[in-house]
C-alpha cells in the first residue's frame, strides 16, 4: 500500500446517479440527506410534505429514516456516502438502491442477499422487510409503477 489512505470499498465509485432508475437514484440521494444532519433531514421532510402532502410524506419520511438507523445500528460496518452534490455512485449507495428497489419489487432472494451485505447476517431478514414497507411507499409517493414481473430470463447478458 502507498502512502496515501486507501479509500474504503464502500466508497469506490461504481457509477454516476444519473445512470440509476427514479427509485435507485431517490434512495441514494436520501440516504445521503439522511445522513448529512438534521438540516438536510428537515429540507428532505419538507421536500416530501411539498410533493406528496403531509400524511403520506410523514410515513415515507418515518418509513426511510427508520430504515437508515436499523442499517446504522445492525451494520456490519458504516455505509460509505459521497458529498451530497456528488454526481458518482457509490458501492455501498448503488448495494442501498438496489435493497430498497428489489424489495419493493417483491424480489425476497435477491433483497436478502443485498441487506446480508449491510447488516448482520440475523438481521438481513428484518431489513429485506423494511425495505420492502420503505421500497413500496417510497414507489408510491414518487407515483412510480411496480414493474410487470416476468419469468426468468435465458441469459442474463444486457449488453
Amino acid at each position: 500500500m502507498s502512502g496515501a489512505a486507501a479509500q474504503p470499498r464502500g466508497g469506490v465509485t461504481v457509477g454516476t446517479l444519473s445512470d440509476l432508475p427514479p427509485l435507485e437514484a431517490g434512495a441514494v440521494i436520501y440516504l445521503r440527506h439522511w445522513f448529512s444532519g438534521s438540516e438536510t433531514r428537515d429540507q428532505m421532510r419538507r421536500g416530501f410534505e411539498v410533493n406528496f402532502g403531509p400524511e403520506v410524506a410523514e410515513a415515507a419520511f418515518e418509513a426511510f429514516g427508520y430504515l437508515c438507523n436499523f442499517c446504522a445500528t445492525h451494520g456490519r460496518r458504516p455505509l460509505v456516502r459521497h458529498g451530497m452534490t456528488c454526481r458518482c455512485l457509490g458501492a455501498d449507495e448503488n448495494c442501498f438502491a438496489n435493497l430498497l428497489a428489489s424489495a419493493a419489487e417483491g424480489q425476497k432472494d435477491d433483497a436478502h442477499i443485498l441487506a446480508s451485505l449491510i447488516v448482520t447476517p440475523r438481521k438481513a431478514p428484518e431489513l429485506a422487510r423494511l425495505a420492502s414497507d420503505c421500497g413500496l411507499l417510497m414507489r408510491e409517493v414518487m407515483g412510480l409503477k411496480l414493474p410487470r414481473q416476468t419469468g426468468r430470463p435465458a441469459t442474463a447478458t444486457l449488453h
